[in-house]
């Protein structure tokens, strides 16, 4: 890591701020510090650019706000990274696929020293090293200045203040205790009389203030604090305060000696607390070789209180997630950390909710085993579930006990077995979400996610030794990639290798990576539960037959995610249908809901459902689930097309099946914005449609595609899929679609500057529209095969082409392609020098673009208006075409038209001797190429790093196939 990012310090505990050793940098605006708060928050795990518009707008986002985010990221990279070479890439907000994640050093973060100092002075106490755990709380509350992340905006801070703040109070009570016990009752008094007015409904700040004043000799204002707090109970909630307030006011009024401060140090004696003689310890033993989970332990930390014997009510943990992602060992390693917390014992039992033999204990079995373990004889336990419940509580009233409840099937399962007393801990695992136990019992949900790279590292160090891995990293990166950071993978995988130790870990890699979409090398010998094909079966058997279809026909899906809307068509389903299936899957953490509407399965989740689809679906059942997901993805992409591009032709489509629903887009905007969250899916559904000798979709998907490609700067994407539709059309012998994708390949191939190869193509697109007898065809590939003379330079031949296609556009009566033609002739005629010629070709121009609604070029056109002026030393002028050209840009988010009028806007006013106004415009335009990292970014930066080579530049005119 480079000595510039090491020595940048952030700030989240109170405004989020930023520090250069002793400068502090300049954040931007308030959503912009909402976007770094939120990488940061989430300590150097990727954030999906989804996350982020929920982060910062939530449910309301502006209409562009992936375009406002990636200007953020890139103005953030600015500031945290100002020495960082244009071509090297940042270190500190890290793009990851279509996520951004901050690699920051735990020490430079407040909030990460906060909770490393507070989980140390956890352990500390439980030690018994007291003073020293005083000490680090005092350095960790040192480290607030206010109300965390003070200021931002956005769903994400207010959630994460109002749990970062309740974390603050919860280690300040801590600190107020521990003080309090080291006999600083004098010195907390001033300070828990504040806390106390601030929270009256805290009763543990009101118990603390009345022992520290009690132990300071003023027993009366003790128990006027309490009186105090009585109050604010009854008045606010209408209910008595907790048994063990009401325990400490009547030890008070009795003067009982036990309260004085024990001189040994101890704590207070729990009075409410009656042990049996016989305590269950039922845990199972926690996993020696245990790692990570850092996040997710400090999170389940929190829902408890410091002081034991502080519990209101029953605290419940529902940790849930996919099969094999590690709930039962991260509740094993919690139960453990907190049993000497819980002097009525632990109670364990695996609930079998998911399992080889799909027998699930029933609650009635369940509490028999709990109150045999309670020490019940056989002939005490009476009969009927009610009945055993009843007594389970009973012996349970007045204790405070942990019970934890492995592998649960749903919350029918869990209630009975939920203690009635006062003080006690629940831990639930389980593969379903049990929203009925979040909704009615109060339960906490967390679910698991995969281990992230260092902990998966972590976990074969732990079962390697860590020579091993850090002797072949390469080989431990592949591993870990094709275990998909799930922990049972890696677990088999590192069983493996320690059953061979002088095997390198290159054989492993490389038997993992022959063995790539299948789940064979994950086979657990003749434990099943060790076998991941064997324990994702089990979810999978423990689903509805429509959930179970649908699950293992989204093993067909290509892309890294799908929406409700495709996941119907996929189905054969409505989309009223699709919601049943979606909500059970989902709850079963067979998929995740990565956001509202869109679905994504864990990498060896869809190869398990691709071995289902392949063993229960016919051939011709998976090539029309995926004939009818591509379909719908067509003419989901034709609708976004037409408001695009409104006026132009549209291609004719196969027909959409009558039950299957499109998007109904009614902007601009909106439809840009859907293309771009699906255009991953599109890409590969390009692909998809090829392999499946879906040729009719595989050159037309790209050609209702262009103009969000063209717009949105994706060369790569565009030249790709009309390359593949070019193919697929050949080989099925399609000259109709051969010929629309040669000239669409062409419209690639000239936006990435291969002039020649684009030549060729147009060539041969003519002569395939020639032989169909497509004069509109013809027409449209002469006139851009004059564009890229255009763009080659090659002016002369470019007039003679260009003014070819406008005879032809008006002989076919093609309004739309004539106004394209002559907005390139007048182009081409200004870069000539023949300006007159210009202004009339782009004025005539204007009017016939204008009448036809093709505002993507109009902006092009302005823009190639505002340099004939400039070239006549017309600045004024030339300036005011430029910002005409920037408005209309701006109106149908063309950010490459918008960068390059920047630009030119910025020479114009150079030449005009306003350098401040130009470096201005320039820094604008950099800002916009950097988003999309647009190659002419370049020249701009060198623009402003020499403004006195800056010279007029042009706008890239418009591809005919506009």
């Amino acid at each position: 890591m480079n000595a510039h990012e090491t020595d940048v310090r952030f700030s989240v505990l109170g405004p989020v701020r930023a520090w250069r050793g002793t400068e502090e940098l300049a954040l931007g605006s308030p959503q912009q510090r909402a976007v770094l708060a939120a990488l940061l928050l989430r300590r150097s795990r990727p954030v999906a650019l989804d996350e982020l518009v929920d982060a910062v707008w939530g449910g309301d986002p502006p209409p562009a706000a992936v375009s406002v985010l990636r200007t953020y990221v890139s103005r953030l990279r600015k500031v945290l990274e100002p020495g960082r070479a244009s071509a090297a890439p940042p270190r500190t907000v890290v793009s990851v696929g279509d996520s951004y994640l901050a690699q920051v050093p735990e020490e430079s973060l407040d909030l990460a020293v906060f909770e490393r100092h507070a989980a140390e002075a956890r352990r500390l106490r439980t030690a018994g090293e007291v003073s020293a755990a005083a000490k680090l709380l005092h350095s960790a509350l040192d480290l607030w200045r206010g109300s965390a992340l003070a200021g931002l905006p956005g769903p994400l801070a207010e959630s994460e203040r109002g749990r970062l703040d309740e974390v603050r109070l919860t280690t300040l009570e801590t600190r107020l205790d521990i003080d309090i016990e080291l006999g600083r009752h004098d010195e907390v008094i001033a300070e828990l009389t504040a806390l106390v007015a601030q929270h009256p409904l805290r009763e543990h700040l009101s118990r603390l203030l009345m022992l520290a004043l009690y132990r300071s000799g003023r027993q009366a204002e003790a128990l006027t604090a309490y009186r105090t707090a009585r109050n604010a109970v009854v008045g606010e909630l209408g209910i008595e305060p907790s048994a063990r307030l009401q325990d400490l006011h009547e030890r008070i009024l009795a003067g009982d000696p036990a309260l004085a401060r024990d001189p040994s140090g101890q704590r207070e004696p729990d009075a409410t607390s009656g042990v049996p003689e016989s305590v269950p310890a039922q845990l199972p033993p926690g996993l020696a070789t245990f790692t990570g989970r850092t996040v997710e332990l400090d999170r389940l930390r929190a829902l408890l209180p410091e002081d034991d014997g502080q519990f209101t009510t029953v605290v419940i943990s529902a940790i849930g997630g996919m099969a094999g992602v590690g709930k039962t060992a991260l509740a094993v390693r919690w139960a453990h950390e907190l049993a000497d917390r819980f002097p009525g014992g632990q109670l364990y039992i695996n609930l079998r909710g998911f399992g080889p033999t799909g027998s699930a204990v029933q609650p009635e079995d369940a509490v028999r085993t709990f109150l045999d373990a309670l020490g019940v004889p056989a002939m005490r336990i009476p009969s009927g579930l009610d009945a055993k419940v009843a007594l389970y509580r009973s012996l349970l009233a007045g204790r405070r006990v942990l019970v934890l409840l492995d592998n649960a099937r749903d919350t029918d399962q869990v209630r009975p077995l939920l203690p009635g007393s006062l003080g006690s801990l629940v831990i639930v695992t389980s593969r379903n979400q049990l929203l009925g136990l979040v909704a009615a019992e109060g339960a906490h949900p967390l679910t698991l996610d995969q281990l992230t790279s260092a902990e998966a590292h972590a976990l074969l160090a732990g079962r390697l030794g860590a020579d091993r891995p850090a002797a072949e990293p390469e080989a431990t990166a592949e591993i870990i990639t094709r275990c998909a950071h799930l922990p049972l993978a890696l677990a088999i995988v590192a069983a493996h290798a320690a059953t061979h130790p002088r095997f390198p870990l290159g054989s492993l890699a490389e038997s993992l990576r022959e063995s790539h979409g299948s789940l064979d090398a994950f086979a657990g010998g003749d434990d099943l539960s060790t076998d991941v094909r064997a324990v994702f079966s089990w979810s999978y058997r423990a689903l509805s037959a429509p959930a179970a279809r649908l699950f293992r026909l989204l093993g067909l899906h290509s892309g890294p995610d799908i929406s409700a809307p495709a996941a119907a068509a996929l189905a054969g389903l409505t989309p009223r249908e699709i919601r049943g299936p979606l909500a059970e899957l989902t709850s079963a953490c067979l998929v995740t809901e990565r956001a509202p509407g869109r679905y994504t399965l864990h990498d060896l989740l869809q190869v398990y459902a691709a071995e289902r689809v392949d063993a229960e679906e016919t051939p011709q059942e998976r090539d029309q689930a995926v004939g009818r997901l591509l379909t719908w993805y067509l003419h989901a992409a034709d609708a976004a097309y037409a408001q695009i591009t409104p006026h132009r032709e549209r291609i004719p489509l196969p027909p959409l099946p009558p039950a299957f629903s499109v998007p109904g887009f009614t902007t601009h905007d909106q439809a840009l914005d859907w293309c771009e969250t699906e255009r991953a899916n599109l890409v590969t559904g390009v692909h998809q449609a090829a392999a499946i000798g879906r040729a009719d979709i595989a050159w037309r998907l790209p050609a209702t595609l262009w103009g969000f490609f063209y717009l949105r700067s994706h060369l790569h994407d565009w030249a790709d899929t009309t390359r593949v539709g070019l193919a697929a059309a050949r080989a099925a012998h399609d000259l109709p679609g051969e010929a629309r994708a040669l000239a669409d390949t062409a419209a690639a191939l000239r936006s990435s500057g291969r002039y020649e190869e684009a030549i060729g193509h147009l060539r041969r697109a003519m002569a395939a529209y020639r032989e169909l007898g497509d004069a509109t065809g013809r027409s449209l590939a002469v006139s851009n095969l004059g564009d890229v003379y255009l763009q080659s330079g090659r002016l002369r031949k470019a007039v003679e082409y260009i003014r070819r296609g406008l005879v032809l556009d008006e002989i076919n009566g093609s309004a739309w392609g004539k106004g394209i033609a002559l907005s390139n002739l007048g182009d081409a005629y200004q870069r000539l020098g023949r300006y007159d010629d210009a202004v009339g070709c782009l004025d005539e121009a204007l009017t016939v673009l204008r009448a036809n609604g093709n505002r993507w070029v109009v902006g092009v056109t302005l823009d190639i208006l505002g340099t004939v002026h400039h070239r006549l030393h017309r600045y004024d002028e030339a300036v005011g075409y430029y910002h005409q050209a920037l408005e209309t840009h701006r109106a149908v988010a063309n950010r490459w038209g918008e960068g390059h009028t920047l630009s030119n806007l910025g020479d114009v006013h150079r030449a005009a001797g306003e350098h401040a106004a130009a470096r201005a415009s320039w820094r604008q335009a950099l800002a916009v190429f950097e988003t999309f990292d647009h190659p002419d970014a370049d020249g701009v930066r060198e623009r402003l790093a020499r403004p006195e080579n800056g010279r007029a530049g042009t706008e890239t005119p418009a591809d005919a196939s506009a």
